[in-house]
């Protein structure tokens, strides 16, 4: 009876037991189921992480790209101006080597040089209103002014020429020196004078009429 009783405890035992065990694996089973989902998307939040990150970087390396390409743009430009605006040569004032210089002489007014200038080529220079600085020979026998107002400032370009009168012979009576060079340039400190021949010629007091367009108005009255 009490070996019966005992079989009988056994197997209700073993019955549980085998019961517990059963629903243990079948739960790991599950979770381990509802694991690899939790993994996979993961996985899945990395992997777009991943591939996310070299977009953002190739966009920054692109405005990074358009601003440098902008800034250079930029500074082209501006060298571009600077350089245009300095060989230009506009508003810049005449210096003597950067025109052609002449003197013929002329019979009108008891006789005179007439002194004609113009713009080399590719030159565009301003005349200033003072009188044309005017000496005769090495000793320099300089013109004084044949006007009484100092004339304006002239625009040089292309094939302009103004004019000045030289009278070398200011005074009555054979009294003077003789030169046959007229020294000329535009104003009185330009470190490049030009020398003109104009013959054998008396020199006492000359004078210098202002610079004119009109060559009628650059005759030197001296009375």
């Amino acid at each position: 009876m009490m070996n019966r009783r005992l079989r009988a405890a056994l197997v209700a035992t073993a019955a549980v037991t085998a019961g517990f065990l059963m629903t243990a694996c079948d739960e790991g089973t599950a979770g381990a189921a509802g694991a690899a989902p939790v993994a996979a998307a993961d996985s899945g939040t990395d992997s777009g992480k991943g591939g996310s990150e070299p977009t953002a970087d190739s966009g920054s390396a692109s405005t990074s790209g358009s601003s440098t390409k902008a800034t250079e743009a930029t500074e082209v430009t501006e060298v571009t101006e600077a350089e245009a605006g300095d060989k230009s040569g506009y508003g810049q004032s005449c210096g003597t080597n950067d025109l052609s210089w002449s003197a013929k002489e002329m019979t009108q007014a008891g006789g005179y040089y007439q002194v004609s200038v113009k713009a080399k080529p590719g030159i565009t220079c301003v005349l200033p209103g003072g009188l044309p600085v005017i000496a005769f020979g090495s000793g320099g026998t300089q013109a004084g002014p044949a006007e009484q107002v100092v004339g304006e400032e002239i625009t040089l370009s292309g094939g302009t020429t103004v004019y000045a009168g030289v009278s070398p012979k200011s005074t009555s009576g054979d009294g003077g020196t003789e030169y046959s060079t007229v020294i000329v340039s535009v104003t009185g400190d330009d470190p490049n004078p030009v020398s003109l021949k104009v013959g054998s010629v008396l020199v006492d007091q000359p004078l210098v009429t202002n610079w004119h367009t009109d060559p009628q108005d650059a005759v030197p009255f001296t009375s």
